[in-house]
């Protein structure tokens, strides 16, 4: 409600023969259309089916044992933050897959973790801005975004104290049958593969055709090896996530490419071209409320970097960009509520600044 009022102020009080107000309009529509052509197939919708999959297959009790509040914090945390790796995902495409997480039972401090660190440490991000930013920025972005993912949820856990092991928290397992843990890890692993192939610097064509390989083994597992109960309670599943996050993505993304005209590129230049505590902390308020999509941050930071952008705040955009946005922010803060989500994007933005800080005093 707050956020389509924002919207009707700014429309009303903007004339609508403005020109800048045009451009933010065809600013945002472009931003939807590339999002909904370049994401929602290939990166989204295998993501709500992996979310659905993990509410439909796995156990509560596995998730509590590994990621849950009661696990040792060295596993819970170590494997929440290094689980991403293998994904080639966003802020947004990351989101199905921490409900998932958060429904099953993981508790707040490592789900918190996995969903900064997911965008942050992908591969193929990790090696693109070793080629292309240089190594020290590389292994600086590498070694911080895990450090920061641990440190962010400890600081969740810590402030909200959540006890993850009521089982009010989440929905029950449903009355599956049970089957061989070898066909669902493959069933698993095979929706995983379908991102982690989406991903890769192929060619278009040996991409997709790999990638529609992944699907057909995914439906064959499903209608031969599965119940039709269980296949409609995945469906169910996975439907529920996806009416639940898409509409509010979309809204998010278009608000996102909205708001960018009103951010002239020479005025971010001009305020981050220091490692100074304002230009990092501009930079991760910048990189927090901007929507990049997989990959785009690093010809961005490229292009900031060639034109004054400090060594400091380029590692803060590259820390706070790839985790939030204001999408992510739309659709976490349906998941968690007002005040968690406030705290968690206080506490990217805060570490974010400070690791900017620290680097560029370094180099």
């Amino acid at each position: 409600m707050a956020l389509l009022l924002g919207l009707f102020l700014l429309f009303y009080f903007m004339p609508l023969n403005s020109v800048l107000f045009t451009d933010a309009v065809f600013s945002g529509l472009a931003l939807l259309n590339e999002y909904a052509r370049q994401h929602v197939l290939t990166c989204l919708v295998p993501a709500f089916f992996i979310a659905g999959a993990i509410s439909v297959f796995v156990k509560k009790d596995f998730v509590l044992k590994y990621l849950g509040g009661q696990a040792k914090k060295i596993v819970s945390y170590s494997l929440a933050s290094v689980s991403g790796a293998i994904l080639a995902v966003c802020s947004c495409t990351i989101l199905p897959l921490f409900a998932g997480i958060r429904k099953r039972g993981a508790g707040l401090g490592p789900a918190i973790t996995f969903l900064f660190s997911g965008p942050a440490i992908n591969i193929a991000a990790m090696f693109l801005t070793l080629s292309v930013l240089g190594l020290n920025i590389g292994l600086a972005r590498i070694i911080s975004a895990i450090f920061l993912s641990i440190l962010v949820g400890l600081s969740m856990q810590l402030i909200f104290r959540e006890k993850t092991e009521n089982g009010n928290l989440f929905i029950e397992q449903s009355n599956q049958p049970s089957y061989g843990k070898i066909t669902v890890l493959i069933f698993m692993l095979t929706m995983v593969g379908i991102l982690v192939v989406n991903g890769l610097q192929i060619g278009v064509t040996i991409k997709y055709l790999l990638m529609a390989g992944l699907t057909i083994v995914v439906a064959i597992i499903a209608l031969t090896k599965f119940q039709k109960q269980t296949n409609h309670e995945w469906l169910k599943e996975t439907w529920s996530f996806t009416k639940m996050l898409l509409p509010i993505l979309f809204i998010g993304v278009f608000i996102a490419g909205f708001i960018m005209p009103f951010l002239p590129e020479s005025l971010i230049v001009k305020l981050v071209g220091t490692n100074s505590v304002s230009g990092n902390l501009v930079s991760s308020i910048f990189g927090a409320f901007m929507y990049f999509s997989t990959l785009t941050e690093i010809p961005i930071l490229q292009a900031l970097i060639a034109k004054g952008m400090n060594q400091g705040p380029a590692l803060a955009l590259l820390l706070a960009g790839p985790s939030l946005s204001l999408p992510n922010m739309l659709v976490v803060r349906r998941i968690l509520g007002n005040k968690k989500t406030a705290v968690y994007v206080l506490l990217v933005i805060f570490y974010s600044t400070i690791a900017g800080l620290i680097f560029g005093s370094l180099i």
